[in-house]
């Protein structure tokens, strides 16, 4: 029995001091670790806080029905533009709302070729553009709804073409010795319709099918 608990005892010292000599060997291997991350976080050059200067304005809704005066940059016909032609317009003015130029003069809105009627007897061809986003002279880009802008229901185009035919009617006035004078009316038929073409650099209008809401805030 005496045999048995100096055994137990030894082996508990034994055992005491593994845990020991365990805690030392963590001990120090947290320390190197530490020391490695804190040389590491010394030798990583310092990073620059930068700051931008920001506009000082909040987001602006522009409301449907604005309008925007505009110059075309290209040509575009209905004579060899499809539907889905890209194009471009560049705005001629500032647009202010709340004091601040949301919309600055030299922007560029895109858009496309959204619906082509081709010229038909007695109509003049015709066509929609739809104008889909804005770039910002210094680049930044928003999403816009628009359409160039016409007082029929933004058709471009579409006119009555010019008689085929004159007709010559009597026009009885008194005042005249035989009280008879020929004037002169269009007929009945019409000629062919022609193209309708945009020159490049015409004066337009883009007007806003739904509201813009101005969010850009970056330096100028």
């Amino acid at each position: 029995m005496k045999k048995t608990f100096v055994e137990y005892f030894e082996k508990n010292v034994i055992i005491n001091r593994m845990k020991r000599l365990l805690l030392i060997l963590l001990i120090g291997m947290l320390s190197f670790y530490n020391g490695s991350i804190a040389a590491e976080e010394e030798n990583e050059p310092a990073i620059e806080d930068v700051q931008l200067e920001l506009r000082s304005f909040d987001v602006v809704e522009v409301p449907a029905g604005t309008f925007i005066p505009v110059v075309s940059a290209q040509e575009i016909s209905t004579q060899y533009c499809p539907v889905g032609y890209k194009v471009r317009f560049t705005s001629t003015n500032d647009l202010f709302m709340h004091e601040a130029n949301i919309l600055p003069e030299n922007s560029e809105f895109y858009g496309y070729v959204e619906q082509i009627h081709e010229p038909v007897v007695g109509t003049h061809a015709s066509m929609i553009i739809k104008i889909v986003k804005v770039v910002l002279p210094d680049g930044f880009e928003m999403p816009l709804k628009g359409y160039i802008y016409t007082p029929n229901n933004n058709l471009i185009g579409g006119g009555i073409s010019e008689p085929a035919s004159w007709v010559k009617m009597p026009h009885y006035q008194s005042r005249f010795k035989n009280g008879i004078t020929l004037q002169i009316r269009p007929g009945r038929d019409r000629k062919m319709g022609e193209h309708t073409t945009i020159t490049s650099g015409e004066n337009r209008i883009i007007i806003l099918s739904d509201s813009a809401w101005i969010t850009h805030t970056l330096t100028n």
